[in-house]
């Protein structure tokens, strides 16, 4: 059968991955000020953090189009959509509605997964699908399959800098200032519906891992089977730091390391560290 993986470009990859599963990414666009950045191949994820560390405005993120979905669709008879969260996104809707506008004229198989997550979230469930495929499993199995894994996934990310979450509004500029003088380090998490929520405050970076690493293992089990994803932004010491770590406190099946491309870049901000598993 013939198969195709899509996914937006929030599901970071690394070389490997781009080889192995051939996702079609779909960019998203990202806006700061007067400087517009196209989250694709060309994108210079360096650029892209001086341009927001340099101005006091928030990032403005833009979802690909249908149109953008229906160019990746017609590349094959049976196609995986994997988007970032329909909670954070109008990636995931975009999706569904050029899906529907492709099923008005062909027969092929569409199925559009809202991953209730985003960066290394969304690789994971493009990693189970390819696996599923692999295994010769139809399409609507494929579907079942994932959408247990994705209600499964827990998806953790720690933030080296706040000045996004300030610019944006989340947080009080009085507040995030206070927090970075204390040197305290957000534990965020996505929940349930995709949103995102803060799981804990801890001081101090070391804490914080030492922490996300006890958190791993309350909200996780059954890990011989499961992969764990870390995805960095520009801190790839500090990704293979906290491998070393899992490695040493569990037995995942496997641990995989990616960089962020821009639109994670975009939310992460420089430092920032994201995992799934």
């Amino acid at each position: 059968m013939d198969f195709k993986i899509v996914a937006d470009s929030s599901c970071d990859l690394n070389e490997q991955l781009k080889e192995k599963l051939n996702v079609g990414l779909v960019p998203l666009k990202i806006d700061v000020e007067e400087q517009a950045f196209l989250d694709d191949e060309s994108l210079d994820v360096t650029e892209l953090l001086s341009a927001m560390k340099h101005s006091d405005k928030p990032v403005k993120t833009s979802s690909p189009s249908p149109g953008d979905f229906l160019k990746e669709y017609e590349k094959g008879e049976n196609v995986f959509v994997v988007t970032l969260s329909s909670a954070l996104s109008s990636t995931y809707s975009n999706a569904v509605l050029a899906k529907n506008i492709a099923l008005e004229s062909s027969n092929k198989f569409i199925h559009v997964f809202d991953s209730l997550s985003a960066s290394i979230g969304e690789t994971l469930v493009s990693m189970k699908i390819f696996e599923l495929i692999q295994k010769n499993f139809i399409p609507k199995d494929i579907v079942k399959k994932v959408e247990e894994y994705i209600a499964e996934m827990k998806t953790f990310f720690i933030l080296e800098s706040l000045d996004n979450l300030m610019k944006a509004g989340r947080i009080s500029k009085v507040m995030g200032h206070i927090a970075s003088a204390l040197s305290i380090k957000p534990i965020m998490g996505g929940d349930e519906d995709g949103t995102i929520k803060l799981v804990e405050k801890v001081r101090g970076s070391k804490r914080a891992f030492n922490r996300l690493l006890e958190i791993i293992g309350e909200q996780g089990e059954g890990f011989e089977d499961k992969v764990l994803g870390i995805a960095h932004c520009n801190a790839l010491d500090k990704a293979e730091e906290l491998k070393k770590r899992i490695e040493e406190k569990y037995k995942f099946k496997e641990i995989i390391i990616v960089e962020t491309a821009g639109l994670s870049t975009a939310y992460a901000n420089d430092g920032g560290i994201i995992i799934a598993f």
